[in-house]
């Protein structure tokens, strides 16, 4: 059985093929192959899982992929207990989400191109955590970085959701050049890029990786922030964070998938599968921690403001990727991974369930035009409940178990200001939850009244995918309940160096730090329904009492704004002056520099205008022109085609005797 383990990543992207070429003739039986290919692919990862369950596993090299000398990378797959995890939830989310599109995608223009595009994300974030090497990770990470860029911008006709693809594709790019800088130095150290060879060897060459080199830090500190570069663009912490809100311009399940099961929980699991690297550089353990830590609390304060139902939930995914990285900074990797699984349910059961008002009001996002959506849409408004109950860390839900291990793993590992930080983000988690839920679903309806009647619950095909995921928020979390006792430790621990992280560990008891972050989490929820549903003016007086930092919060710390005038406007405005396109431009830019200097910059700007450029427009209308006079020979008269076969026969029989 792990032997089919190719089949995993292979049938999603069977789907792509198929569908990519037949998209135009197949339209609206487009989900047919990509629901189908991803729920086969969910029930062979569900049978591999199982084995692994019995204490099996596998690292197999399919093929020989990049053989160049002394450098050699293959196509192959590693099953252990932490890719095993990730698989499992990867396609069963996914599948889930793939159901749900049925759904809300009916009629959409771009069907079929919406589930190839779903396909190739599934197959390539299934390769990104089956690889056994960083390269074959790599080919899987850049895969979803342009998956993203499709899906986020696949309403392309709008200006904002075209912007919004370019704007993640170009962030994720500079992540990106740091993770294959960080693979390089690994190979250049290890000799090898295959995760077997790599391990084993960190503790082999401890003085090699530990001496000093540049700016006084170790070889393997670097090799790790450089990796972690690479997972702080992909999982959007700070400051490359800025991509993901603009992401809720695609499609709602394709925030769900994106926010969920795939791309954003590719760095959280690079950096788990890279444990043994990243437990040798104390100082970037630290700093994964810290930057998950003060990301978990910035992005939980944007959020506590914010009036579009997809935007509060993004918010809320940044954050809660700040407590993943967070455990995993303090080496409760194993946590991390817990709370990736347990947050994939509840965090895609937001999104489906937003996806669902939105579907129900006929598009619209603003929560300020809703309320009083629950006796409407009752499965709707029951599953984000629980899912915003497991979001905001109640017990016994989901989420509450997970994050309550990692906040336990910062307090315990002697950083209590780690702890604070994330009991902060806890209490803001719960308060801006409850009051998306308080706002959308309770009170007094504020739909416009040309909507109101149109109100109605979402079909089956949309419906049941919620109530699987509550399930899953409501009791995912019971596998996990303490490092030393729960099935789930058990399983996935032996794939970390410091198997069974909760040993050894110092502070308060679990039970009392359980108490404490039910404590804070209860509070933010009572102060939500004091403000949004008992007194729903206390909101107003507040913003209006704290109009300054209610504008900042609203604004988003004017983040974009700071980020476009120093990096995109600048970087404009000095290509501009670069590029001297007149002599009028050059004289005025190269006041004071001789002549000559002046004659060659305006020489060169013109021939880059009117040579390369003109080259290259010149190609693309002979191309046009070209397929302007050839169209007319496609008439659709099928006496035409005969006679030009014909004509073309006599013309090659008569060269054949002639010549």
């Amino acid at each position: 059985m792990l032997k089919l383990i190719w089949l995993v990543p292979t049938l999603p992207l069977v789907g792509v093929v198929i569908n990519g070429i037949f998209g135009r003739w197949v339209r609206e039986r487009a989900h047919l192959l990509a629901v189908g290919t991803t729920g086969l692919s969910f029930l062979i990862a569900l049978g591999i899982f199982l084995q692994v369950l019995t204490g099996r596993t596998l690292n197999w090299d399919v093929y020989s992929w990049v053989p160049v000398g002394d450098f050699h990378a293959t196509v192959g797959f590693q099953v252990d207990p932490l890719s095993a995890v990730m698989m499992l939830v990867v396609t069963f989310v996914g599948f889930l989400i793939h159901v749900y599109s049925i759904g809300y995608m009916h009629g959409d223009p771009g069907y079929a191109r919406f589930f190839t595009y779903m396909n190739l994300f599934m197959g390539s974030m299934l390769i990104l955590v089956l690889a056994n090497n960083y390269l074959f990770m790599f080919l899987g990470w850049e895969g979803v970085g342009l998956c993203s860029y499709l899906l986020i911008g696949f309403w392309y006709q709008k200006q904002s959701a075209s912007d919004a693809g370019k704007k993640a594709f170009v962030v994720n790019r500079i992540g990106d050049a740091g993770f294959l800088l960080g693979v390089f130095l690994i190979w250049r150290t290890f000799g090898s890029l295959h995760y077997a060879e790599i391990f084993p060897q960190v503790a082999e060459l401890h003085e090699i990786l530990a001496q000093p080199s540049i700016f006084g830090l170790s070889l393997v500190t670097w090799m790790t922030l450089l990796l972690f570069t690479g997972a702080v663009g992909k999982s959007a912490q700070l400051p490359l964070y800025v991509w993901l809100p603009d992401a809720m311009e695609g499609p709602t399940p394709v925030s769900a998938l994106i926010h969920a099961a795939t791309m954003v929980t590719a760095g959280v699991y690079m950096v788990a599968r890279s444990s043994a690297l990243f437990d040798a550089a104390p100082v970037s353990m630290t700093v994964v921690a810290t930057v998950g830590a003060l990301t978990a609390v910035f992005a939980a304060t944007i959020a506590l403001v914010q009036n579009d139902i997809k935007r509060v939930v993004a918010y809320s995914t940044i954050s809660q990727l700040g407590y993943m990285f967070l455990g995993a900074g303090v080496g409760a990797y194993a946590s991390a991974i817990f709370h990736l699984a347990t947050h994939a349910f509840f965090k895609a059961l937001l999104f489906l369930g937003s996806g669902s008002v939105i579907h129900g009001l006929g598009g619209e996002q603003d929560i300020r035009k809703m309320g009083g959506l629950r006796k409407h849409m009752p499965i709707t408004a029951y599953t984000f409940l629980l899912a915003a109950l497991a979001n905001a860390g109640i017990f016994p839900l989901a989420g509450f178990w997970s994050k309550d291990q990692i906040l336990h793993a910062a307090i315990a590992s002697g950083h209590v200001w780690l702890w604070a930080l994330g009991a902060a983000g806890a209490f803001g988690t719960a308060f801006y939850m409850f009051r998306l839920y308080f706002v959308t679903f309770e009170g007094e309806s504020r739909v416009d009244p040309h909507v109101a009647h149109h109100i109605h619950e979402s079909p089956r095909v949309m419906a049941v995918p919620l109530m699987i995921l509550a399930i899953f928020a409501l009791g995912a979390g019971l596998f996990g309940t303490s490092p030393e006792h729960s099935p789930y430790y058990t399983f996935v621990n032996p794939v970390f160096r410091a198997a069974g992280e909760g040993a050894g560990h110092q502070g308060p008891s679990e039970f009392t730090m359980a108490l404490v972050s039910v404590a804070i989490a209860a509070a933010g929820i009572a102060l939500a329904y004091q403000m949004y549903l008992r007194r729903r003016e206390l909101a107003d007086r507040m913003a209006e009492r704290f109009r300054g930092g209610y504008t900042l919060l609203l604004n988003k710390y004017w983040v974009d704004e700071i980020y476009n005038a120093v990096f995109v406007d600048f970087g404009k405005w000095l290509c501009h002056r670069l590029w001297l396109v007149d002599a009028k431009g050059v004289d005025g830019a190269v006041n004071g520099t001789s002549w000559l200097t002046v004659l060659a910059s305006h020489l060169s700007a013109r021939f880059d205008f009117r040579g390369v450029d003109g080259l290259v427009n010149a190609i693309a209308d002979l191309i046009q022109g070209g397929s302007q006079a050839f169209k007319r020979l496609q008439t659709g008269v099928i006496q035409n085609y005969l006679l030009a076969m014909a004509m073309g026969i006599f013309v090659i029989v008569s060269l054949y005797f002639f010549f």
